[in-house]
Protein backbone atom coordinates (compact mmCIF):
# COMPACT_ATOMS: atom_id res chain seq x y z
CA UNK A 1 0.00 0.00 0.00
CA UNK A 2 2.68 2.46 0.92
CA UNK A 3 5.61 0.83 -0.04
CA UNK A 4 6.91 2.56 -3.31
CA UNK A 5 5.62 5.81 -1.25
CA UNK A 6 8.54 5.26 1.03
CA UNK A 7 10.62 3.25 -1.43
CA UNK A 8 10.25 -0.04 0.29
CA UNK A 9 10.51 -3.32 -1.63
CA UNK A 10 8.11 -4.83 0.97
CA UNK A 11 6.13 -3.95 4.31
CA UNK A 12 8.64 -3.85 6.67
CA UNK A 13 6.42 -4.40 9.96
CA UNK A 14 4.68 -7.22 8.97
CA UNK A 15 3.43 -9.11 11.78
CA UNK A 16 4.30 -12.83 11.08
CA UNK A 17 7.09 -14.39 12.41
CA UNK A 18 9.51 -13.98 10.01
CA UNK A 19 13.08 -14.81 11.08
CA UNK A 20 14.34 -13.05 7.49
CA UNK A 21 13.51 -10.14 10.24
CA UNK A 22 15.21 -11.44 13.10
CA UNK A 23 17.04 -8.54 15.26
CA UNK A 24 19.09 -9.75 17.95
CA UNK A 25 19.70 -7.46 20.96
CA UNK A 26 21.71 -8.75 24.01
CA UNK A 27 18.60 -10.37 25.44
CA UNK A 28 17.74 -12.00 22.45
CA UNK A 29 21.04 -13.13 21.22
CA UNK A 30 21.43 -15.00 24.70
CA UNK A 31 17.89 -16.49 24.13
CA UNK A 32 18.57 -17.52 20.93
CA UNK A 33 22.14 -19.11 21.39
CA UNK A 34 20.24 -20.78 24.70
CA UNK A 35 18.00 -22.36 22.14
CA UNK A 36 20.68 -23.41 19.85
CA UNK A 37 22.66 -25.25 22.96
CA UNK A 38 19.47 -26.64 24.23
CA UNK A 39 18.19 -28.18 21.13
CA UNK A 40 21.21 -29.70 19.97
CA UNK A 41 20.72 -32.76 21.91
CA UNK A 42 22.38 -31.31 24.91
CA UNK A 43 20.30 -33.29 28.03
CA UNK A 44 17.94 -30.87 30.24
CA UNK A 45 15.50 -28.95 29.57
CA UNK A 46 16.17 -25.12 28.06
CA UNK A 47 13.65 -22.67 29.71
CA UNK A 48 12.94 -19.28 28.08
CA UNK A 49 9.94 -16.61 29.36
CA UNK A 50 9.14 -13.38 28.02
CA UNK A 51 6.05 -11.14 27.60
CA UNK A 52 3.76 -11.55 24.81
CA UNK A 53 4.91 -10.08 22.01
CA UNK A 54 8.95 -10.10 22.66
CA UNK A 55 9.60 -12.19 20.15
CA UNK A 56 9.41 -15.57 21.12
CA UNK A 57 7.84 -17.39 17.68
CA UNK A 58 10.49 -15.55 15.76
CA UNK A 59 13.55 -17.26 18.15
CA UNK A 60 12.02 -20.55 18.47
CA UNK A 61 12.11 -20.79 14.42
CA UNK A 62 15.15 -19.35 13.63
CA UNK A 63 16.99 -22.10 16.40
CA UNK A 64 15.06 -24.75 14.58
CA UNK A 65 16.13 -23.66 11.12
CA UNK A 66 19.99 -23.17 12.77
CA UNK A 67 20.03 -27.12 14.46
CA UNK A 68 18.11 -28.35 11.45
CA UNK A 69 19.61 -31.49 9.58
CA UNK A 70 19.09 -34.60 8.17
CA UNK A 71 19.02 -36.27 12.30
CA UNK A 72 16.26 -33.69 13.37
CA UNK A 73 12.42 -33.58 12.43
CA UNK A 74 10.36 -30.84 14.13
CA UNK A 75 6.33 -31.38 14.83
CA UNK A 76 4.00 -28.35 14.98
CA UNK A 77 0.87 -29.37 17.17
CA UNK A 78 -1.67 -26.46 16.57
CA UNK A 79 -4.69 -28.42 18.43
CA UNK A 80 -4.72 -27.06 22.25
CA UNK A 81 -7.26 -29.23 23.27
CA UNK A 82 -5.86 -32.84 23.50
CA UNK A 83 -6.30 -34.34 26.21
CA UNK A 84 -2.61 -35.31 27.78
CA UNK A 85 -3.06 -39.08 26.27
CA UNK A 86 -3.92 -37.74 22.83
CA UNK A 87 -1.02 -35.39 22.83
CA UNK A 88 1.07 -38.03 23.87
CA UNK A 89 -0.51 -40.33 21.53
CA UNK A 90 0.17 -37.54 18.61
CA UNK A 91 3.45 -36.94 19.58
CA UNK A 92 5.09 -40.43 19.98
CA UNK A 93 3.40 -40.92 16.26
CA UNK A 94 4.53 -37.69 14.59
CA UNK A 95 8.54 -38.53 16.13
CA UNK A 96 8.07 -42.01 15.12
CA UNK A 97 8.78 -43.33 19.30
CA UNK A 98 8.43 -46.81 19.89
CA UNK A 99 5.29 -47.95 20.89
CA UNK A 100 6.24 -48.05 24.95
CA UNK A 101 6.50 -44.47 24.79
CA UNK A 102 2.51 -43.77 24.67
CA UNK A 103 2.02 -46.09 28.12
CA UNK A 104 5.13 -45.39 29.73
CA UNK A 105 6.40 -41.50 30.17
CA UNK A 106 9.55 -42.16 31.11
CA UNK A 107 9.96 -44.33 27.75
CA UNK A 108 8.24 -41.28 26.34
CA UNK A 109 11.00 -38.31 27.79
CA UNK A 110 13.69 -40.99 27.31
CA UNK A 111 13.36 -41.03 23.74
CA UNK A 112 12.22 -37.36 23.15
CA UNK A 113 15.36 -36.10 24.63
CA UNK A 114 16.03 -32.49 24.19
CA UNK A 115 13.10 -29.95 25.70
CA UNK A 116 12.90 -26.21 25.39
CA UNK A 117 9.90 -24.58 27.22
CA UNK A 118 9.13 -21.27 25.84
CA UNK A 119 6.29 -18.79 27.01
CA UNK A 120 5.19 -15.98 28.91
CA UNK A 121 6.38 -15.29 32.27
CA UNK A 122 3.07 -17.14 34.08
CA UNK A 123 5.46 -20.12 33.07
CA UNK A 124 7.67 -19.02 35.40
CA UNK A 125 5.26 -18.88 38.17
CA UNK A 126 4.02 -22.10 36.98
CA UNK A 127 7.54 -23.93 37.86
CA UNK A 128 7.78 -22.56 41.24
CA UNK A 129 4.94 -24.47 42.16
CA UNK A 130 6.20 -26.74 44.46
CA UNK A 131 4.71 -29.73 42.90
CA UNK A 132 6.68 -29.24 40.03
CA UNK A 133 10.16 -28.97 41.83
CA UNK A 134 11.40 -32.27 39.94
CA UNK A 135 10.71 -30.65 36.71
CA UNK A 136 12.02 -27.15 37.84
CA UNK A 137 15.33 -29.22 39.12
CA UNK A 138 15.85 -30.54 35.32
CA UNK A 139 16.50 -27.09 34.48
CA UNK A 140 19.80 -26.80 32.57
CA UNK A 141 19.14 -23.38 30.94
CA UNK A 142 16.77 -20.18 31.61
CA UNK A 143 16.80 -16.94 30.38
CA UNK A 144 14.59 -14.01 29.83
CA UNK A 145 13.13 -11.82 26.73
CA UNK A 146 13.35 -8.14 28.01
CA UNK A 147 11.35 -4.80 26.23
CA UNK A 148 14.01 -2.97 24.36
CA UNK A 149 15.58 0.46 25.30
CA UNK A 150 15.53 3.31 23.56
CA UNK A 151 18.70 2.21 21.40
CA UNK A 152 17.25 -1.30 20.58
CA UNK A 153 14.33 0.36 19.53
CA UNK A 154 15.67 2.31 17.15
CA UNK A 155 17.97 -0.53 15.83
CA UNK A 156 15.24 -2.79 15.26
CA UNK A 157 12.98 -0.11 13.37
CA UNK A 158 16.37 0.60 11.37
CA UNK A 159 16.98 -3.01 10.86
CA UNK A 160 13.24 -3.66 9.81
CA UNK A 161 13.39 -0.80 6.97
CA UNK A 162 16.72 -1.66 6.00
CA UNK A 163 15.09 -5.00 4.68
CA UNK A 164 12.77 -3.93 3.30
CA UNK A 165 15.36 -2.17 1.24
CA UNK A 166 14.24 1.51 2.79
CA UNK A 167 16.25 4.42 4.53
CA UNK A 168 14.87 4.48 8.20
CA UNK A 169 16.10 8.85 8.23
CA UNK A 170 13.47 8.63 5.58
CA UNK A 171 10.70 7.03 7.10
CA UNK A 172 10.47 8.54 10.76
CA UNK A 173 12.41 11.36 13.04
CA UNK A 174 13.89 11.19 16.21
CA UNK A 175 10.47 12.83 17.71
CA UNK A 176 8.79 9.60 15.93
CA UNK A 177 11.26 7.36 17.21
CA UNK A 178 10.98 8.67 20.64
CA UNK A 179 7.07 9.00 21.39
CA UNK A 180 7.13 4.88 19.47
CA UNK A 181 9.41 3.75 22.29
CA UNK A 182 7.76 5.43 24.96
CA UNK A 183 4.06 4.12 24.21
CA UNK A 184 5.05 0.93 23.13
CA UNK A 185 6.94 0.39 26.50
CA UNK A 186 9.97 -1.53 24.31
CA UNK A 187 7.64 -4.64 22.91
CA UNK A 188 8.67 -5.08 19.48
CA UNK A 189 5.14 -6.61 18.60
CA UNK A 190 3.87 -3.33 19.78
CA UNK A 191 6.48 -1.42 18.26
CA UNK A 192 5.59 -2.77 14.52
CA UNK A 193 1.83 -2.12 15.10
CA UNK A 194 2.65 1.68 15.75
CA UNK A 195 5.53 1.44 12.81
CA UNK A 196 3.42 0.58 10.24
CA UNK A 197 0.02 2.53 10.97
CA UNK A 198 1.85 5.35 11.21
CA UNK A 199 3.32 4.76 7.88
CA UNK A 200 0.22 4.12 6.49
CA UNK A 201 -1.17 7.54 7.84
CA UNK A 202 1.57 9.24 6.44
CA UNK A 203 1.12 7.91 3.63
CA UNK A 204 -2.61 9.01 3.55
CA UNK A 205 -1.56 12.66 4.70
CA UNK A 206 1.53 12.76 2.12
CA UNK A 207 3.77 12.96 4.94
CA UNK A 208 7.66 11.91 5.31
CA UNK A 209 9.13 11.41 7.21
CA UNK A 210 6.80 10.70 10.10
CA UNK A 211 6.82 12.76 12.97
CA UNK A 212 5.54 12.53 16.56
CA UNK A 213 2.40 13.86 15.71
CA UNK A 214 1.15 11.40 13.55
CA UNK A 215 2.62 8.51 16.35
CA UNK A 216 0.62 9.98 18.61
CA UNK A 217 -2.35 10.39 16.79
CA UNK A 218 -2.09 6.30 15.76
CA UNK A 219 -1.38 5.82 20.00
CA UNK A 220 -4.67 7.41 20.66
CA UNK A 221 -6.31 5.61 18.32
CA UNK A 222 -5.36 2.27 19.60
CA UNK A 223 -5.78 4.38 23.12
CA UNK A 224 -2.07 3.50 23.52
CA UNK A 225 -0.84 5.87 27.09
CA UNK A 226 3.00 6.15 27.42
CA UNK A 227 4.21 2.84 28.04
CA UNK A 228 4.72 2.48 32.11
CA UNK A 229 7.12 -0.16 31.29
CA UNK A 230 9.43 1.72 28.92
CA UNK A 231 13.06 0.77 29.03
CA UNK A 232 15.80 4.16 29.35
CA UNK A 233 18.55 4.49 26.97
CA UNK A 234 21.68 2.81 28.30
CA UNK A 235 24.79 4.86 27.58
CA UNK A 236 27.93 2.97 25.94
CA UNK A 237 30.67 1.64 28.06
CA UNK A 238 33.01 4.70 28.70
CA UNK A 239 31.22 6.68 26.67
CA UNK A 240 30.40 10.33 26.99
CA UNK A 241 26.81 10.99 28.22
CA UNK A 242 26.40 14.41 27.31
CA UNK A 243 24.10 17.41 28.25
CA UNK A 244 20.13 16.53 27.84
CA UNK A 245 19.91 19.20 24.92
CA UNK A 246 22.62 17.45 22.96
CA UNK A 247 20.86 14.09 23.95
CA UNK A 248 18.02 15.50 22.60
CA UNK A 249 19.02 16.76 19.07
CA UNK A 250 21.63 13.85 18.34
CA UNK A 251 20.13 11.71 15.94
CA UNK A 252 18.35 8.59 16.53
CA UNK A 253 19.54 6.53 14.18
CA UNK A 254 23.26 7.81 14.39
CA UNK A 255 23.46 5.86 17.97
CA UNK A 256 22.83 2.58 15.76
CA UNK A 257 25.79 0.08 15.08
CA UNK A 258 26.22 -0.96 11.75
CA UNK A 259 23.97 -2.12 10.06
CA UNK A 260 22.12 -5.35 10.96
CA UNK A 261 20.97 -7.86 8.17
CA UNK A 262 17.92 -8.92 10.64
CA UNK A 263 15.45 -7.85 12.70
CA UNK A 264 12.69 -9.35 15.11
CA UNK A 265 9.37 -8.96 16.32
Amino acid sequence: MYEQYYGLRERPFDLSPNPRFLFLSRGHKEALTHLRYGLSGRPGITVVVGEAGTGKTTLVRAALQSVANDQSKVVHLSNPTLTRQEFYEYLATEYGFGAGAVESKTTFIRELVAIAMVGQPELAGRLNDPSLRQLKQRVALRCELLPLDLNETAAYVAARVRVAGGRPDQLFTRDAILAIHEHSAGIPRTISVLCDNSLVTGFAMDVKPVGRQIVQDVCRDFELAQGKTAVPVQPESGAESGSAEEQASAPIFGTVARPRRFSFF
